[in-house]
């Protein structure tokens, strides 16, 4: 049941992390704080498609 996502910088709209989910225990959009290598800091990087 889990799926491959990929998450996108809400700032910049890098592509920066694959990671797996739990469609199950996660039917929403995944939203997390990770490093954006661009900037340099941490920012939210939101599931897409």
């Amino acid at each position: 049941m889990r799926v491959k996502i990929t998450l996108q910088c809400t700032e910049t709209g890098d592509r920066n992390y694959i990671t797996t989910k739990n469609k199950r225990n996660d039917p929403e959009r995944l939203e997390l704080k990770k490093y954006s290598p661009r900037l340099k800091r941490y920012t939210t990087h939101r599931e897409t498609k």
